[in-house]
């Protein structure tokens, strides 16, 4: 009987450490889950949208409605503003995506708006997406002059946009609202090609008082209203002026060299139809547009020669010697190449012009 009891005493006090022991691990695996959830709620909660620092300011999306060019211009008190805020495909359409940015409205509104939606409709998928929409502010404009604009709840003030026929302004952290209606007003009045108007807006922006923290970069891409099938020769501007005191004055110097240079590709476009008064007009112009630019003078006067009007190209060359002698030294290097025929005697000809009377005898010599 006492063996029994014992026996029953015992099973009872395992029974009891056992289901104390169960009470206890489930306690601890209650807690872990606990831990768990917690933990996951604080990933959710950094892995979902946070606004990053705002990166753009003012920027113009815009559709010349006698060409079909299609174009963004932008400047910001940030650095390298057109590497993210600028984007614009011949023959499809423009982006401007700006405020605390998300740079993917670029290239997904310009891969719907290939797909054949208008602006509207790619804005508005886009946004439909974005949790973030609120302090998102961004602008399209199709290949048919289409436009839509979002300035979301949140942007930094001052901000807004206006639409209008075949363009839309927007601006956000500006020192006032009367921004985005002077970019309005000088687009519109503006005269000239695409460019010179989207650059028209910009100044006009600034003048009105401009991005409350100042100025640093700008950007300007201009397309072609058709695509060639080949992007690299689809873009009539594509400059960047990623860091300077004076972005749009830079931004302005370097439309007028890329119209020049315009004018350079244009000429030898035509040398190659065979249209050598047309190739001659393309080339002063762009002298006239950047007239000490030695390079464009040197590759004229090349042209002059291939022409047989070396008497024409022999003053420009001297001009081009005086200024840096070592273009008389690439000279003779442009035969192998085809460039320049293989005549000797031409050849010194033109490398001994604007020498002295002993120079040019050992060029003679040589």
């Amino acid at each position: 009987m006492k063996r029994m009891l014992t026996f029953i005493l015992t099973t009872t006090l395992a029974s009891a450490a056992l289901l104390a022991a169960v009470r206890t691990r489930k306690a601890e695996a209650q807690e872990r889950d606990s831990q768990h959830q917690t933990r996951t709620h604080a990933s959710d909660v950094e892995d979902a949208p946070r606004p990053l620092r705002p990166v753009h300011t003012f920027s113009i999306v815009a559709r010349d409605a006698e060409t079909g060019e299609l174009g963004v211009a932008v400047q910001s008190h940030w650095f390298s503003v057109g590497s993210n805020v600028a984007w614009a495909e011949a023959g499809v359409g423009a982006v401007a995506t700006q405020s605390f940015i998300d740079p993917s409205y670029g290239r997904n509104g310009l891969d719907l708006m290939r797909g054949g939606a208008s602006a509207g409709d790619a804005l508005k998928t886009l946004l439909a997406r974005d949790e973030g929409r609120d302090v998102r502010q961004v602008a399209m404009i199709d290949s048919q002059g289409r436009v839509a604009a979002h300035t979301g709840a949140k942007c930094i003030e001052a901000a807004g946009d206006r639409v209008g026929k075949n363009y839309s302004v927007q601006a956000n952290l500006m020192s006032n609202a009367r921004v985005w209606p002077a970019m309005a007003r000088a687009f519109e009045s503006a005269r000239g090609d695409l460019a010179e108007r989207m650059l028209a807006a910009l100044d006009a922006a600034q003048a009105a008082g401009g991005d409350i923290r100042g100025r640093q970069s700008a950007a300007i891409v201009v397309v072609k209203a058709v695509s060639t099938g080949k992007p690299w020769a689809d873009r009539i501007f594509d400059l960047r002026v990623d860091d300077s005191a004076e972005p749009l004055k830079e931004l302005r110097r370097l439309v007028r060299l890329q119209r020049a240079y315009n004018h350079m590709n244009a000429g030898d476009a035509a040398v190659e139809r065979k249209d050598n008064e047309g190739a001659l007009r393309e080339y002063s112009a762009a002298e006239q547009l950047v007239p000490g630019n030695v390079e464009m003078i040197y590759w004229h006067a090349v042209a002059l020669v291939n022409m047989n009007r070396t008497d024409e190209a022999l003053p420009l060359f001297r001009r081009v010697f005086a200024a840096d002698p070592n273009w008389r030294t690439l000279t003779p290097r442009l035969v192998k190449s085809g460039i320049l025929p293989d005549d000797k005697k031409l050849i010194r000809r033109i490398t001994s012009v604007g020498m002295d009377s002993g120079g040019a005898r050992r060029r003679a010599r040589e």
